[in-house]
């Protein structure tokens, strides 16, 4: 293993290599000299392991290959056909050319995010957008941080250090990425107080529970899961009939931001905001970039008098949305105010979108495909932690593969699409791969296409 070792080439071998020396002309000495140095490391630790050392061609190239990938935007654009509308991997909601022309606006220059024109004084960068999301939902107040779970963090915060919430037990979820109920109260310096069974939670139940100490009434949507068979709940109607009777605050964990009925789109019932604060509801948190359709933002409307201390909280400046997000928040919101969120928020788009027409785009894809490809009955999904179990009719093209090797050669097929100039996202279903047109945009088929040319010619 010494000798290995001593095989080495050293930092000023691979940095003097003509390939790797032309990277200067971009990048100063120093880091060229840095990333073979760590370069080397590497190999040492692999040899270390037992592992047999590279080449030194193989040394440049792979130090080559990192000073490359530094030039190139780690966020790239790329092709959903998975059929998951909000794919969080994907980034969940894609926005509105209207909310993509605002955050443009806003960052190009200098804007008057908190500053008053007319008086020249300072302002608040919630002004904004508090009277839009009062408008849409009916609340009193509103106010928008960087994302729901430093929403929900703020509030419990802000209202219940030091005192209790009652939640019900199949209610204290993982939300995902290891977001848990209990953690954030336990975070939020709030003691959790469980009530009910995993299946059933009555009204009583939370009632049996008030003491002296209690703030707050808290209900969970479960957003990414169903229980099914003998359940019960308890509604945020009378959530919140309690909670006007005993003085308490009732906070509405929603989740996923809905701001219409999704059962006219064949999909089951989404709790809405307006809902939440029809029925007296302190306090509501919701996303903006699940079923709002617009950034990621955390969103909280409810009763003035909670959201004034929401404000005051110091942790209000550390979750504080950007004037990025809060120019295309408002762009989104603006859309369901005109009535025209289906028309122009892709969420909404792709939801709607006819089967008839979604049937017409993949032909076109089957055509393209060279005939490896067949049109066939499909479902999407919304995703994004909203509306789990519930789908929507769609038509896939399906590019099957030899069943009895059929998955590596279906993972090797959807390899070619992810490698393609911009990056065709499908997904695998048994020995085929699927690509459903209802989360590719119209003017991206011919990405599609391009695409599916060149594995009919590898197929």
């Amino acid at each position: 293993m010494v000798g290995q070792f001593r095989n080495l080439p050293s930092v000023d071998k691979v940095v003097s290599d003509e390939r790797v020396r032309a990277f200067e002309n971009t990048y100063s000495h120093d880091l060229v000299v840095q990333v073979a140095r760590e370069r080397l490391d590497r190999e040492r630790a692999s040899i270390s392991l037992g592992k047999p050392p590279r080449s030194l061609e193989d040394i440049i190239e792979s130090v080559r290959a990192t000073l490359l990938g530094m030039e190139r935007p780690g966020l790239r654009r790329l092709v959903n056909a998975t059929g998951v509308v909000l794919h969080t991997n994907l980034g969940r909601a894609p926005l509105s050319r209207e909310a993509m022309e605002a955050m443009e606006q806003a960052s190009r220059g200098y804007s008057n995010v908190e500053f008053e024109v007319e008086n020249g004084k300072r302002g608040s960068r919630q002004v904004y957008i508090e009277p839009l999301v009062c408008q849409l939902t009916g609340a009193e107040a509103a106010l928008v941080v960087n994302n729901n779970a430093a929403a929900v963090l703020l509030g419990l915060a802000a209202l219940a250090k030091r005192r209790e919430v009652i939640v019900s037990r199949g209610q204290a979820v993982e939300i995902g990425d290891s977001f848990r109920i209990p953690d954030v109260m336990r975070q939020s310096g709030v003691k959790l107080v469980e009530v009910g069974t995993t299946n059933c939670t009555y009204v009583s139940d939370y009632e049996q529970a008030i003491t002296e100490r209690t703030v707050g009434l808290m209900r969970v949507h479960s957003s990414n899961f169903q229980v099914v068979g003998f359940t019960h709940s308890v509604g945020i109607d009378e959530l919140g009939a309690l909670g006007e009777r005993r003085g308490i605050a009732v906070l509405d964990d929603l989740g996923s931001g809905c701001l219409l009925d999704t059962t006219i789109f064949g999909l089951s019932a989404e709790p809405t905001v307006q809902e939440s604060i029809r029925a007296g509801t302190g306090l509501a948190f919701f996303s903006g970039d699940k079923l709002m359709g617009g950034p990621q933002a955390g969103i909280v409307a409810g009763k003035k008098v909670y959201v004034d201390k929401l404000r005051k909280h110091p942790l209000a400046r550390a979750v504080r949305v950007d004037k990025v997000r809060l120019a295309a928040l408002a762009a989104t919101l603006i859309h369901y105010l005109k009535g025209e969120a289906l028309q122009k928020i892709p969420v909404w788009m792709m939801i709607s979108a006819r089967v008839d027409q979604l049937e017409q785009r993949a032909l076109a894809w089957a055509e393209a495909s060279g005939g490896i490809g067949r049109v066939m009955d499909g479902e999407s999904m919304v995703g994004g932690g909203s509306l789990p179990g519930s789908t929507l009719p769609t038509k896939l093209l399906s590019i099957p593969t030899p069943p009895k090797k059929g998955q590596s050669l279906a993972q090797s097929l959807a390899q070619r699409l992810r490698h393609n100039t911009v990056p065709v996202i499908a997904r695998i279903s048994e020995d085929a791969v699927m690509l459903d047109p209802r989360t590719v945009f119209p003017e991206e088929d011919d990405i599609v296409a391009e695409a599916l040319r060149g594995l009919s010619l590898q197929a």
